[in-house]
């Protein structure tokens, strides 16, 4: 599978959830103080993301 969520510790300890497409971040999420909150937050671009308007501000 190309893409995919990781959950990882930052530097301050924070976890972070990234998505990623070959090893490369694509983007990321803010740090939370535990892993559910972050996992929360995958949950959250999974059920939300794919129905989100593109707006395009160029």
């Amino acid at each position: 599978m190309a893409h995919y969520f990781e959950i990882k510790k930052n530097k301050g300890g924070e976890f972070v959830a990234y998505f990623k497409y070959n090893k490369e971040s694509i983007f990321w999420t803010e740090g939370y103080s535990s892993k559910a909150s972050a996992q929360k937050a995958i949950e959250s671009i999974q059920k939300n993301g794919p129905a989100a308007p593109v707006r395009d501000e160029s």
